[in-house]
């Protein structure tokens, strides 16, 4: 593997550990606080994924490469992952309004833009951050939707185990687009990574901007 796709992958690593480690306690929230959280996830989810995988695929100049993000987004059509969201969110009585959607707008769209300038092998490391940290992540939103009486568990189950293979494959990804098309000097390969992990620390935690 690519020397610095292997030193990206150390530092989304500990960039995943900090974020999971930092997580407020589940049982410390309010109900409205796990109902918000829960909402604002799927407000950023179910329309955007799908979308971000495709700018990385559009993306990719590598024959190695694109096998495997096609792979993901194969199987997120196939199986219906938003309709597993949207069942999620709705068994959680935390389906999104229009408050959740804005609560999460601006970093959403810095993500929307920065995947629009089709740089490739930032946008495979953005996305392989993205699917590490979600596996992660799983545990703690079924808990979240635990806590609000919800037994429907099927989009946290099946990503829970299928991002595992996601990420481990976005990272031979990332490494095979490196070969053939390498980044710029000038530009920084995590880039994307703080832009995502902004907007899904504002997921969790919705930080209402100071007002001048």
């Amino acid at each position: 593997m690519n020397a610095l796709v292997v030193t990206a992958q150390r530092q989304i690593e500990t960039t995943i550990d900090e974020m999971i480690g930092g997580l407020p306690k589940v049982e410390d929230l309010s109900a409205e606080e796990r109902r918000d959280i829960i909402a604002r996830y799927s407000a950023v989810l179910e329309g955007n994924f799908i979308y971000w995988m495709t700018a990385a695929l559009i993306a990719t100049k590598s024959p190695d490469a694109r096998p495997i993000i096609l792979e993901n987004l194969h199987e997120e059509v196939r199986d219906a992952h938003p309709a597993m969201l949207r069942r999620f969110a709705i068994a959680a009585k935390a389906f999104p309004t229009d408050r959740d959607a804005l609560a999460v707008t601006e970093e959403l769209t810095r993500v929307r833009l920065f995947l629009g300038r089709l740089s490739a092998a930032q946008s495979i490391a953005t996305m392989a951050f993205f699917e590490g940290f979600i596996q992660r992540f799983m545990v703690y939103l079924a808990a979240l939707a635990a806590a609000q009486g919800s037994t429907e568990m099927e989009y946290t189950d099946v990503h829970g185990v299928c991002d595992i293979a996601h990420t481990d494959g976005l990272f031979r990804a990332l490494s095979a687009e490196m070969a053939v098309n390498p980044l710029a000097p000038e530009q920084d390969l995590l880039e994307g990574v703080a832009l995502l992990r902004n907007l899904l620390e504002q997921i969790v935690f919705y930080r209402v901007a100071a007002v001048a």
